[in-house]
């Protein structure tokens, strides 16, 4: 999982430069998942991936600091041992190594003291 920090624009240091304004508009917290079709070749599959990433993340989603996070897959999930995109083994699996990615994430996560 990667992060990074909304950071406040700079104010340009001459008059020809245009400022820059910011990557993602207005505070909160910034969800994408990638999926490589290396690890996942069906379309199906690599949908259902990015579903499940994106259902556990609503779980944990105020838990995290406001940035933008990308998850990405970067191992694969065996075909012979999930025959189906749509097996509930496999939304099990994916669920349960999300769950995981995200605790670990959190656990490294500095915290922010008011």
């Amino acid at each position: 999982m990667h992060s990074a920090a909304q950071e406040a624009t700079a104010q340009p240091s001459s008059l020809s430069v245009k400022p820059q304004s910011a990557l993602f508009s207005g505070d909160g917290v910034w969800l994408g998942a990638i999926v490589p079709k290396r690890w996942a070749k069906r379309a199906v599959t690599r949908n259902l991936i990015k579903r499940q990433i994106y259902n556990v993340a609503c779980r944990y989603e105020a838990l995290f600091p406001v940035a933008a996070h990308v998850v990405r897959l970067r191992a694969g999930f065996d075909r012979q041992k999930f025959m189906s995109a749509a097996s509930d083994q496999l939304k099990k699996a994916v669920s349960m190594e999300i769950d995981q990615l995200f605790s670990k994430a959190l656990e490294t996560t500095p915290k922010v003291l008011p």
